[in-house]
């Protein structure tokens, strides 16, 4: 399990905004005229969703608790973690471009409980959230967490994929993971690692052959518990970023399926660290100003999660294969742990 810590605590709504560097380096306000996510459920499974914020007014609808005595609708969040992560997906931002402004501010938040605050939560809540999130109609899947290599929750991921929803989840943090966690190194599954402010690779970002794309993760400004604003870092940010820029695509492309979402983005992403996909950034960090304008030619053969399928080098330059593989995994240990956001100061 993942050690849980704190939050670095902001004050006023109004110098937000201006701390959000991630939004100016991704150029989210150019891909929102194109863009703005409308349409889009995005299942956030996580410690819930505190949607009392001004940021969230309308955007998190009723959504369900998983645990031992589940009686909640997802919107309860002592912790902060969940509700950090959907204001970085579907922030509404405030009057006078106050508060925290999310990558996809017209998509629809779906909270998933199956993280309670310092206990974690177990594999099996992961799983179930994940199968009732599709039931549902989530056509993205925020995973900021990591877990046991349970079967219920590969079963569920695959069931996901193969309802046409996207999965975005952390490789993990730092120096608790030093490879890719689960269900983040599963096929079909995008997983998400973390650039800091030069574009480089983030310290605090696992790494490994599954990783599929990278978004920033340090100083991430979002909303927190009890109506407090927070800045932290690790793949959980990153991760949220991802779902966001997915949103916008799916809200931009309508009809294209959940394997051709992630070719255009892993297609269009910015190519960093070594020529083609590596292990720190997988194809690139993610570009949606490319991924919601480029022409992205018809996918080829099928690649599976190794480097050297795709270049990533720009727009049409790397690759996602239409299909997944499956592959085995141990059912070892039994908690669910989050890549949490590390205090930064």
């Amino acid at each position: 399990m993942t050690t849980v810590v704190g939050f670095q605590r902001l004050a006023a709504a109004d110098s937000i905004r201006d701390r959000q560097w991630h939004l100016q380096a991704l150029r989210i306000s150019q891909a929102q005229t194109i863009s703005r996510g409308a349409g889009v459920v995005v299942a956030v499974t996580d410690t819930g969703v505190d949607d009392r914020h001004g940021e969230l007014a309308g955007a998190v609808l009723n959504g369900k608790e998983f645990g031992e005595q589940p009686t909640g609708n997802g919107k309860a969040d002592t912790d902060g973690h969940g509700t950090a992560m959907a204001g970085l997906i579907a922030g509404r931002g405030l009057p006078n471009n106050a508060g925290v402004l999310g990558i996809a501010p017209e998509a629809t938040i779906l909270p998933v409980q199956t993280l309670h605050s310092e206990f974690g939560g177990s594999p099996i809540d992961l799983a179930d959230g994940i199968m009732w999130a599709v039931g549902q109609g989530a056509k993205v899947i925020c995973i900021a967490a990591g877990t046991s290599e349970y079967s219920q929750v590969k079963d569920a991921v695959a069931a996901a994929v193969k309802a046409d929803v996207v999965v975005v989840a952390g490789v993990g943090n730092t120096p608790k993971s030093k490879q890719v966690g689960f269900p983040a190194k599963l096929p079909g599954v995008v997983a998400v690692a973390g650039s800091d402010k030069g574009g480089n690779h983030a310290a605090i970002s696992a790494t490994g052959p599954e990783v599929v794309l990278a978004a920033p993760a340090v100083e991430i400004v979002s909303i927190g518990a009890f109506g407090k604003y927070v800045v932290g870092e690790g793949t959980s940010d990153s991760t949220a970023i991802v779902a966001g820029v997915v949103a916008l695509v799916r809200a931009k492309f309508p009809g294209l399926s959940a394997a051709e979402v992630v070719r255009r983005l892993t297609a269009t992403a910015t190519d960093r660290g070594k020529p083609g996909r590596d292990e720190e950034f997988g194809f690139g960090i993610v570009d949606p100003v490319a991924a919601l304008t480029a022409e992205v030619p018809a996918a080829g053969v099928q690649v599976t999660g190794v480097p050297g399928a795709g270049r990533g080098r720009g727009p049409g330059g790397g690759g996602w294969g239409v299909g997944w593989v499956v592959v085995a995994v141990v059912a070892v240990g039994g908690v669910v742990g989050w890549w949490v956001r590390r205090r930064t100061r």
